[in-house]
């Protein structure tokens, strides 16, 4: 028996609020949920939603280090996200200037994947229901 019904919500930190802030409610369309000030740790911490509940913590703090490598540092390797049609969403990235890898298919699930980057090279990836 599993106690576990889902995601709620993966947690990143970004190195410039404004312009992930940006990334992630204008081009990709997440909602705002709350938006909060920590003055005490010169910090934003930005709840977002996508259309099926799942939420997504963006953070700022101030000098933090880089990622390692991209996307195999150790720990998490990517955040994917659910779209309808995977050449629909890369047209509209780049016609926003994203890049995007070539569309690949996955040989176990034959579903349709490709990667992108966030603003601060956050590997995330694009996978078809």
């Amino acid at each position: 028996m599993s106690y576990f019904k889902g995601v709620h919500h993966v947690a990143i930190i970004c190195s410039d609020y404004q312009r992930t802030k940006t990334f992630y409610t204008e081009i990709l369309g997440l909602n705002i949920i709350a938006e909060h000030y920590r003055k005490e740790q010169d910090s934003y911490k930005l709840d977002l939603q996508l259309k099926d509940g799942t939420q997504l913590e963006v953070f700022s703090f101030v000098n933090r280090p880089e990622r390692p490598s991209y996307p195999e540092a150790k720990g998490l390797r990517h955040l994917a996200l659910l779209v309808d049609s995977i050449e629909d969403t890369v047209k509209y990235l780049k016609s926003k200037s994203i890049d995007v890898e070539p569309i690949r298919v996955d040989k176990y699930t034959g579903k349709k994947f490709t990667f992108f980057s966030d603003p601060d090279n956050l590997p995330l990836e694009l996978y078809e229901v």
